[in-house]
């Protein structure tokens, strides 16, 4: 088997929304190489799982890096890319979409009017 990227694990981070399918964290790095992230439009439905995963998401990135840029890491390329290039957005130029050890930084200004309530201590779902 291939060696794997190095890629650093966010202890303390949150896995994903329990109860649901959607993930905050991959176990370990994709030996295929690795998932760009990529800017995802979000779409309003009827159900609102999904908006709430982003909203918790955006709660678990703020109160686990708040202000400071932060590498990309084992943090999920799907839900980053959902919130990517409003709510979170490049920290460093040149930027490398699919590389783990890409440096992130969340635009506060954009990502409380989006998620207000990612904000506050507790948060929830």
């Amino acid at each position: 088997m291939a060696k794997l990227p190095d890629m650093i694990k966010h202890r303390g981070f949150p896995s994903g929304l329990t109860g649901t399918g959607w993930q905050f964290t991959i176990r370990r790095a994709n030996p295929n190489g690795v998932a760009p992230i990529t800017e995802r439009p979000r779409h309003r439905t009827s159900d609102n799982k999904e908006g709430l995963a982003d909203a918790a998401f955006m709660h678990a990135l703020w109160h686990h890096f708040g202000t400071e840029p932060f590498e990309r890491g084992n943090l999920d390329a799907g839900r980053l890319s959902r919130l990517f290039g409003r709510e979170v957005v490049p920290a460093e130029r040149p930027f490398d979409p699919a590389s783990y050890e890409a440096m992130l930084q969340i635009n506060e200004t954009v990502a409380r009017k989006s998620f207000p309530q990612s904000f506050g201590d507790i948060m929830e779902v």
